[in-house]
């Protein structure tokens, strides 16, 4: 059932994805990035994972910032990733693979820091996806997670599986479970909201 689920929404992804970039979702992962980006204190080098990044646009802004920047993006549609690549301005620093969220290709305490932007909502088992996040990071690592809360709905049918919107006291419960103490959280524009998570462990 989680294979079929996955690969519906693979098939979603890559059918959305040469449209992915038009003037509308341009203008919205800009202010949200700008927003996000003023949020984000990394170490110098860092080794960094942009969690569900699409055709790349998170991760190239993150490199443009700090210049010394090492990341990957990883994400399960193989045609988001071919347009990310193209669009790569910072190879070698940057590079992106094809993976699942909840099944992570990289080693233990691998990252500095895990981004997710307007993703986690798409994901069938969340609390799966906080534990490969908490496996990868660093200790004292952070985790960036943005997403939209939508108060009293819970779920939308808008792609295979639905969708699903967790406030922050749900994301909270998930890091807990994983040893990822949340820092805080912060309105980036209009109900997208940013929950900063460090680990513990």
């Amino acid at each position: 059932m989680k294979t079929n689920v996955l690969s519906q929404k693979q098939t979603f992804f890559d059918r959305w994805a040469p449209n992915y970039d038009c003037l509308l979702t341009t203008i919205f992962y800009q202010a949200i990035h700008q927003r996000l980006l003023s949020c984000v204190n990394l170490p110098h080098p860092s080794q960094v994972l942009d969690l569900g990044c699409g055709t790349g646009q998170l991760l190239g802004r993150l490199a443009a910032k700090f210049p010394d920047l090492q990341g990957i993006g990883l994400d399960l549609s193989p045609v988001m990733l071919k347009q990310a690549r193209q669009n790569n301005q910072y190879h070698p620093r940057l590079i992106y693979c094809r993976g699942n969220a909840q099944s992570l290709p990289f080693a233990d305490h691998q990252f500095d820091a895990v981004f997710n932007t307007i993703s986690f909502l798409h994901y069938p088992n969340p609390q799966e996806v906080f534990a490969e996040v908490s496996r990868v990071l660093h200790p004292q690592g952070q985790f960036y997670l943005v997403d939209s809360i939508l108060g009293p709905v819970n779920s939308i049918p808008f792609s295979p599986g639905g969708i699903r919107f967790y406030n922050p006291q749900q994301r909270e419960k998930f890091g807990q479970q994983v040893g990822l103490n949340c820092l805080g959280h912060y309105h980036l524009l209009g109900r997208v909201v940013l929950s900063i998570f460090s680990k513990t462990l």
